[in-house]
């Protein structure tokens, strides 16, 4: 059985949101192996910590761990970088280097934004990964190394794979095992775990005393998008601690530093109009689920009659209603959901509704799951399950 607790543990991972713990649970089932895995992810968002927590829970964990960042490098010296150069084999190659693949032998390395790099480059990173087999710059011979390879990106690589910007057989190869590290607003009930454990390892460190944040400053913290993910989070909380030292974080505070305009009510529109557009149309489903909710209330009423008994179906699943309520179907109808049919209106379950919905939301969306998920306010794990339950096509 895999020890969530201990995988968490052993890199110092937060959170208790179901993101969180599908991610770890995820990282205990593969890292015991040494197959390659593709960690996914906005920037932000942990990759590194993901590719740590591998690497922490395998045989190799008393091995070396490096990290590479291939944006960073100039593309003229990666090869000779990964793979190390021979004395003489360039100009400014005045001695043998060693490469990371070499320095890492017997642990892993860590290809972060991988989607960087060349072609060429990629192609040699390729028989690294199948043959445990590389050249120096500048050699003729091959060299063996046994290294795990774990990579990281944010970028959309199959896209680039048909654009020829990617190796097709490089990214198959990479994508035996593929981890998403959740964005933050994915998991944002996780926010109070990260705020009281980043404000107390900052304060302590800086000899600050810690007074929290108020209710106010966190709810809009939980409203807030976080485009930088974890990491804007916490440059957030040392910043806000460290400006306002020894004083309790208010919603003014916050507002003023991510430079959020107040809210300004207004009775004759249905939700506040500063958040984002998917924020804005999140809001207005969950009012008009409400909506619907309370119109399933008074339309089960209407199914029976005053001595208390139900009114008899004409068929199996339909009711008929008197016309004198015809008005409540004409009210579900302005509200634009059709969770009840316009020409048949009887008993529905929320199992019934919540398939409707995500139906009608990857139909808006064109079949784009990603997008549904984050309209619907959910996991896109959460969807592939609920589709796969209730046999969405």
């Amino acid at each position: 059985m895999i020890d969530v607790n201990k995988i968490k543990k052993s890199v110092g991972i937060i959170g208790e949101s179901d993101a969180i713990e599908e991610m770890c649970v995820l990282i205990g089932q593969v890292a015991s192996t040494d197959i390659s895995v593709l960690i996914t992810g906005e920037s932000g968002s942990g990759k590194e910590m993901v590719a740590q927590a591998l690497h922490k829970n395998s045989k190799r964990k008393f091995e070396s761990f490096i990290t590479v960042n291939c944006a960073a490098i100039p593309s003229g010296i990666i090869e000779s970088e990964l793979f190390g150069h021979k004395k003489g084999s360039f100009t400014g190659a005045f001695e043998n280097r060693k490469g990371y693949f070499e320095a890492a032998n017997k642990g892993t390395i860590f290809l972060d934004e991988i989607g960087e790099l060349a072609l060429e480059t990629q192609a040699k990173l390729l028989r690294v990964i199948e043959h445990g087999e590389f050249m120096k710059v500048g050699e003729t011979k091959t060299q063996k190394t046994d290294v795990r390879v774990v990579a990281a990106t944010n970028r959309k690589l199959l896209q680039d794979v048909q654009e020829k910007k990617f190796r097709q057989d490089l990214y198959f190869r990479l994508k035996t095992v593929c981890i998403n590290a959740a964005p933050l607003r994915e998991h944002i009930s996780d926010l109070f775990l990260y705020i009281e454990r980043f404000g107390l390892e900052f304060t302590v460190k800086n000899d600050i005393s810690f007074k929290g944040f108020s209710k106010e400053a966190i709810n809009l913290m939980k409203n807030y998008n976080w485009p930088g993910n974890v990491r804007e989070l916490k440059n957030t909380i040392e910043s806000l601690l460290a400006v306002n030292k020894g004083q309790r974080i208010q919603e003014d505070m916050v507002r003023n530093y991510l430079k959020l305009e107040p809210i300004f009510l207004n009775d004759s529109l249905p939700v506040p109009v500063n958040n984002d557009a998917d924020a804005i149309e999140r809001e207005l489903i969950l009012k008009q689920l409400l909506f619907l909710r309370q119109d399933i209330n008074e339309l089960k009423q209407l199914f029976i009659s005053k001595n208390g008994e139900i009114l008899e179906p004409t068929n199996k699943s339909l009711f008929v209603l008197p016309k004198k309520k015809e008005h409540n179907i004409s009210e579900v109808q302005d509200a634009l959901l059709k969770g009840i049919k316009d020409d048949v209106i009887g008993e529905i379950t929320m199992n019934e509704l919540e398939k409707e919905i995500i139906e009608r939301t990857l139909k808006n969306c064109s079949g784009n799951r990603r997008k549904t998920a984050k309209i619907l306010d959910i996991s896109e794990r959460t969807l592939y399950r609920k589709i796969k339950e209730y046999e969405i096509n």
